[in-house]
């Protein structure tokens, strides 16, 4: 059937052509769709993925208001890069990065810059880029060599901070985990710094465990090395989903801008910024942390544009979702949700480590995550990657996932509790990972594809 464009279609939407005949895949059909029926191919199609509140893999934001859904709706069209066309929507932007520095101690507000971003892999990206620019500034500064940069991060980082290194040419000196180290704690870091290192890396909350890295302890291992050698090695801190946890719910761990090594922060807004992606944001701790020669001025529509992103155009809407979050809910508010998390969290990890077979990682007392392990001597006949098979049955996405690097041995399986895991949902979660441990336990054999390799 040909759809001619001025036609009303009276017709049930699933006896039209596109959804009573197939459609091609890879090219584009002759004929248009009526506007309800290319809608309900595509719900339909997207229909076969996962329910996003019941992956408890991700930490990216499932749940909004409906105000706020509203707003995206209304606002989905502003293209952020703009700043001419949309100066409301740009002047909300920089109201959120100094809210963001204000809440992370920057030492001056009136002396300080930083940026919103797609999330806080592209704020990560420019954080190290500004160390590695700041590095090859003062090396040329002092004639000497610019080559063979180096920055110093655990191998438990999250992946964006591999594509940097690749991306940006830049050598990482990876701390391995170990049992006794599971995170980089400042052990031994005189062995990883020299004087081609840009900085170091802090996380926030480790994306394997939820832990979070030292920071004042890492910064006093920097300032020994700085007396024994002289090196003034700065730090970044990742702090995707801790710096939006932190501030509410551990106000008195210094880890932020109180750390005088800290040069700049990311975080990601689309995470426990509790707003829909993607949306990140990086603040620098003063003007002079970021090099001039990052920021891009060009005429684009009518005006002068100060540009600093690796993006060019992306949207305003999740910027004004942040606002619309920093409005809505203030600091009790975010103390509210971020608590309540919490709480479910340890919930939840106290009732697996009461299980017979698991013994917990962590607990949930950081960031709202928490990993737990099959005891060594527990469970011949079946892994973690059985449970998560049994749970996503249900519905569940609970990963389970190897530990990096001299650890690839020892399986963890991790849930992220979000905002919108309710205590309720909790529950029923339980329940449902004991009836599968105990179907699990019943087996006279090992289960069927059950040998982790497989599920690799």
């Amino acid at each position: 059937m040909t759809y001619k464009s001025d036609r009303i279609e009276l017709g049930p939407v699933f006896t039209e052509s596109g959804e009573a005949t197939s459609l091609p895949r890879n090219e584009l059909a002759t004929h248009m769709l009526p506007p309800a029926v290319a809608y309900q191919v595509v719900h339909d199609q997207a229909m076969l993925d996962g329910n996003a509140r019941l992956n408890l893999a991700t930490f990216v934001t499932t749940y909004m208001d409906k105000e706020a859904k509203l707003l995206y709706a209304q606002t989905v069209d502003k293209n952020m890069i703009d700043k001419d066309e949309y100066p409301a929507t740009a002047a909300i932007e920089e109201r959120c990065w100094r809210i963001l520095g204000d809440l992370w101690h920057v030492p001056d507000v009136n002396d300080t810059i930083g940026t919103s971003t797609i999330g806080s892999s592209e704020a990560c990206m420019l954080g190290g880029l500004a160390l590695k620019r700041h590095w090859q500034e003062k090396r040329k500064a002092a004639g000497l060599s610019t080559e063979k940069p180096n920055i110093v991060l655990s191998t438990a980082v999250q992946v964006c901070w591999e594509k940097f290194c690749n991306y940006f040419e830049v050598e990482p000196h990876w701390v391995p985990v170990t049992e006794e180290h599971l995170f980089l704690d400042g052990h031994e870091l005189e062995k990883y710094v020299d004087e081609n290192t840009i900085g170091v890396v802090a996380i926030m909350g480790q994306t394997y465990t939820g832990a979070y890295e030292p920071v004042k302890e890492i910064a006093a291992k920097l300032d020994q090395i700085e007396k024994d050698t002289g090196l003034d090695v700065k730090i970044h801190i990742d702090g995707a989903s801790g710096a939006f946890i932190a501030p509410f719910c551990q106000p008195e761990l210094e880890w932020d801008f109180r750390v005088e090594r800290v040069a700049s922060i990311s975080t990601s807004g689309h995470k426990f910024g509790l707003v829909y992606p993607g949306v990140g944001w990086i603040v620098w701790r003063n003007n002079e942390r970021l090099p001039e020669s990052m920021v891009f001025h060009c005429a684009y529509l009518g005006g002068d544009m100060p540009t600093l992103a690796l993006n060019f155009s992306r949207p305003g809407a999740q910027v004004l979702l942040q606002y619309y979050q920093f409005l809505r809910l203030g600091r009790d508010g975010y103390r509210a949700v971020q608590q309540e998390c919490l709480d479910v969290a340890q919930y939840l990890s106290a009732a697996i480590a009461d299980m017979g077979p698991f013994e917990l990682i962590s607990k949930g007392d950081t960031i709202p995550v928490f990993a737990w392990r099959l005891k060594k001597d527990a469970s011949p006949n079946w892994t973690l990657y059985d449970l998560q098979d049994r749970l996503r049955m249900k519905g569940w996405q609970v990963p389970a996932y190897p530990l990096s690097d001299n650890l690839s041995d020892v399986t963890l399986q991790r849930i992220v509790v979000r905002n919108g895991v309710s205590r309720d949902l909790a529950g029923k979660l339980l329940a449902d990972i004991e009836t599968e441990v105990k179907f699990l336990e019943g087996l006279d054999g090992p289960m069927p594809h059950g040998d982790a390799a497989f599920h690799h």
